[in-house]
């Protein structure tokens, strides 16, 4: 950025102002993501970013970097939109998007709302977007345990965490970004850090290098056995404590015996309709496209995202999400020829 192009933003020259603000928008619609755990929410609170800050820009006073000014007004429109609950999912909608009755779970979650975010747009983050005082590195800390963590924070908790531990912005930068003391700042952060800790998964082995051939291979066994039916051999491929989860939905299944009746009944339940998976990426993660076969057409029609967790040699968690509304962030088709 130069201070020519800023002063020509400030006179209201468009260009200049794509000019200085375009090295963030990749960075500021995944922090959008990691506070509202949607892609499509993201996407509205960076562009009511831009517009605030072209509003604004005039009056940008260069006391902090304009980076750091672009992060106060996202992650205040962040916390906007969390306090519109009309944009949350309430208890009673949970349900609502599964068309079948699951069997008994290992238990029954608080609703989650949570996306998956594709990797296309993580491969456009700049490598040192993170400050010194950063935790987590940046494409780490997009991973589908560690947003899952996120959305189970209060917002000023998320949004503290967040501004500290992955993006490494000083205490003084976070309280004035949520225009609070640096007192309350840190305690948010302490009380955040604690919660986060404690449902973050502890000691796990590794899991291998993302497109390496150890992950096509397991990747690969895990979609062979799927699309035919072989819930042993799906059941194989999982470490002991795996979890199958289906966010906002509240069904949680873990282990063997839990997984595999789950399973069952989903194979049970499409009558003998085919089912295929596209691969993808997410969250830094292997994924697919998940279609099942129609009925009375020779195609296949989209019933969402899954996506895996590895751990080691084995797959610690199969998240599924429902619905073709992230389809198009991932240059997937609602339908495929069968």
């Amino acid at each position: 950025m130069t201070e020519q192009a800023l002063d020509r933003a400030r006179g209201g020259d468009e260009a200049a102002f794509r000019q200085v603000t375009d090295p963030y928008r990749r960075e500021l619609h995944v922090h959008c993501y990691r506070i509202l755990g949607s892609v499509q929410d993201a996407e509205d609170a960076m562009q009511e970013t831009l517009l605030a800050a072209w509003r604004g820009l005039e009056g940008f006073e260069e006391r902090a970097s304009l980076r750091a000014w672009l992060y106060r007004i996202a992650t205040n429109r962040c916390l906007n939109a969390l306090r519109d609950s009309a944009r949350r999912p309430q208890r009673h909608d949970a349900g609502a998007t599964l068309p079948f009755e699951p069997p008994e779970p290992t238990r029954l979650a608080e609703p989650l709302w949570l996306e998956p975010y594709p990797d296309t747009m993580l491969e456009e983050l700049p490598d040192a977007a993170a400050g010194p005082e950063a935790r987590y590195e940046t494409k780490e800390a997009v991973g589908l345990a560690f947003v899952s963590g996120l959305q189970q924070l209060p917002p000023r908790q998320r949004a503290v965490l967040v501004l500290r531990d992955v993006l490494g912005f000083s205490a003084a930068e976070v309280a004035a970004t949520l225009d609070t003391s640096e007192a309350s700042a840190n305690s948010a952060l302490q009380r955040a850090r604690a919660t986060l800790e404690q449902r973050l998964p502890a000691d796990r082995t590794r899991a291998p290098l993302p497109r390496s051939a150890a992950e096509r291979d397991l990747v690969g066994r895990f979609a062979e056995a799927f699309e035919s039916d072989d819930v042993d051999g799906v059941i194989a491929l999982l470490t002991d404590d795996a979890w199958v989860t289906m966010p906002p939905e509240p069904w949680e299944y873990q282990g063997a015996e839990a997984i595999g009746r789950f399973l069952l009944d989903r194979v049970a339940g499409r009558a003998g309709r085919g089912v295929r998976l596209v691969p993808t990426r997410a969250n830094g993660q292997p994924a697919f496209g998940h279609y099942m076969e129609d009925p009375h057409a020779p195609i296949g029609r989209s019933a969402g995202i899954l996506v895996l967790t590895l751990e080691g040699d084995r797959i610690a968690a199969i998240t599924r999400f429902a619905g073709s509304g992230v389809l198009a962030s991932f240059g997937l088709p609602r339908t495929l020829p069968w």
